[in-house]
């Protein structure tokens, strides 16, 4: 595979014995015999006596004559001889790289070379016991007693460590500050849009109101630039070359999205290859501390592929390496698109992602506000990372009711940044409440209304980081740190009433906001593999339209 792709493949497999005998008369039959011999024919060799390899590994007379002819110790030493544990023959690997292209080594080796555990099947977990971890300090030139002990400073393996050391010494990282970012660029979406949308429009806007800021950002893809609403920011910025390159589209009048390929653009797309995008991330995640020069990195990719990318995105947040992932679209609310493209569980996994704060926002005014504030929280020591669950269902923007004064403006900003808000409040007490997040809250504020219309007094609470709130909880409970305001601003106690829960994803993801007031609760979403259809069939199907809902609000008041 690297060999087709172009780069140079140097292979270590053996060490300096094994190749003197590979010399010898009947060494060439060595050479096939191991070679051709299976893994676990192998490693049962490494924990076999001399008197038996001498049984064992022969199948040629030639070979039996070789075997005959080595002494035991130097035999059982042989069997072992891979490359990976011969440092001159490691060294000799890389005296033949080729320094004009990248270069992989695959150098041989045995598992627990050396312990007596070497080659077992079992090793995996096998620990030495207090003798052998004494032998084996004693065969290393070291000391149980004081394992960290280091050269002395005037022996020659001494001074190599001092002048390593003082080679690679450099003075400390200060970690620059990213720009000024604003908290609201002040507008208020009208009509109808999608919060995947919204982020196309957010990124627009940060060029224009911060354009030193909107310089650090570097959005990355798989292969979904235009299809998630990136092609206005690509458009502006450029895509990322280390040479200016053409674009071979520029004079096409059909082609919307232009593909500018130069050394200053800010967008990078990497194919089907999920995995190499959120590894991306995390390097571009992590520049702050390794050159003090903090960037902005945001993925964007479909959200049933979260799950495919998880694992390196995790490994990169736990390495320091600060991004924001955006799925989108999520959901079975791309009905169309089928179950394969239907995203269940990752609203629950962006709660449980340690690192990282999830959001799920449900308005286009939200997706700014939330995308301001997760940057600002990047390229520091204190930084952490987000994951933002977008939709391309079109929602009514007049829903959200954005305040018209400043400051009240500005308090519904800070508790959509904080977790959850009151969208609707009844007035009186409340027999319900509905807290919903993202793309169904349109279907809780008609099952609000009609509720309302049979006598049943209902708030909507709409939720937009389940995670925060979580935290809030046990914060509350005295278990970690966490602002835990915003449960007294969203769920009061005095308006406590039993609950309805809803969201495009699995039910388990809210589920534990009935114990904020210990009220009883019904928790709608999706708990099975969706299918192909109309938004109206296929909310129905999963029981998270609004019929649904009054259903569930009537059963539980």
């Amino acid at each position: 595979m690297f060999d087709a792709a172009g780069w140079q493949v140097l292979t270590v497999k053996y060490g300096r014995l094994l190749e003197e005998l590979f010399a010898r008369e009947g060494g060439d039959a060595l050479r096939r015999r191991i070679d051709e011999m299976s893994n676990p024919e192998y490693q049962r060799l490494l924990r076999c006596t001399a008197a038996q390899l001498r049984d064992r590994l022969p199948d040629t007379p030639e070979l039996a004559r070789l075997v005959a002819a080595v002494d035991d110790d130097t035999l059982r030493a042989a069997v072992r001889d891979l490359g990976g544990h011969d440092m001159r023959a490691v060294g000799d690997a890389f005296a033949r790289i080729d320094d004009t292209r990248p270069t992989v080594i695959f150098a041989y080796t045995v598992k627990g070379f050396g312990l007596p555990s070497e080659g077992h099947p079992h090793n995996h977990s096998a620990l030495l016991t207090a003798e052998q971890f004494a032998e084996l300090a004693t065969r290393s030139g070291m000391s149980v007693e004081a394992p960290w002990q280091r050269f002395e400073a005037d022996t020659a393996a001494g001074r190599v460590c001092a002048a390593t050391a003082e080679r690679l010494r450099r003075p400390p990282v200060p970690p620059g500050a990213v720009p000024p970012l604003p908290t609201d660029i002040g507008r208020t979406p009208s009509g109808r849009a999608t919060t995947q949308a919204a982020l196309g429009r957010a990124l627009l806007d940060l060029l224009r109101e911060a354009p030193q800021a909107a310089r650090r950002v570097v959005t990355l893809s798989p292969d979904v630039s235009s299809s998630t609403n990136l092609g206005g920011w690509v458009n502006k910025v450029g895509v990322w070359s280390p040479d200016e390159r053409r674009d071979w589209f520029d004079d096409d009048p059909e082609t919307v999205l232009h593909w500018r390929e130069h050394p200053t653009g800010q967008h990078l797309e990497f194919g089907i290859a999920e995995g190499n995008v959120v590894g991306a991330l995390g390097e571009l995640g992590a520049t702050w501390s390794r050159w003090g020069q903090p960037l902005l990195p945001i993925g964007v990719l479909y959200d049933p592929f979260v799950e495919r990318a998880l694992e390196p995105w995790s490994f990169g947040i736990y390495a320091g390496g600060q991004s924001i992932l955006v799925g989108t679209p999520s959901g079975v609310s791309l009905a169309p698109e089928g179950g394969a493209h239907q995203s269940i569980t990752t609203a629950s996994v962006g709660l449980e992602q340690p690192g990282c704060t999830s959001y799920e926002p449900a308005f286009a005014i939200e997706v700014e506000w939330i995308l301001l504030a997760s940057l600002a929280r990047l390229g520091r020591p204190d930084g952490t990372s987000t994951y933002l669950r977008l939709s391309t269902r079109p929602v009514d923007q007049t829903s959200a009711a954005v305040p018209a004064d400043a400051a009240a403006r500005e308090r519904r900003r800070k508790q959509v940044v904080a977790g959850a808000y009151a969208l609707r409040r009844t007035s009186g007490t409340p027999a319900l409440t509905i807290a919903a997040m993202g793309a169904v809250v349109p279907e809780a504020l008609a099952a609000a209304q009609r509720l309302e219309s049979m006598g049943t007094a209902v708030d909507v609470v709409v939720v937009t980081s389940p995670g925060l709130l979580f935290d809030a909880v046990r914060a509350r409970s005295g278990h970690g740190q966490a602002d835990t305001g915003v449960l007294g601003a969203a769920f009061p106690a005095h308006r406590a009433a039993p609950l309805v829960t809803l969201l495009d994803g699995h039910p388990h993801t809210l589920a534990f906001l009935a114990g904020i007031n210990q009220v009883r609760a019904t928790h709608l979403g999706v708990t099975r593999f969706g299918q192909s259809g109309d938004l109206e069939s296929v909310y129905r199907y999963h029981g998270i339209d609004a019929d649904s809902v009054v259903a569930a609000a009537l059963d539980l008041v």
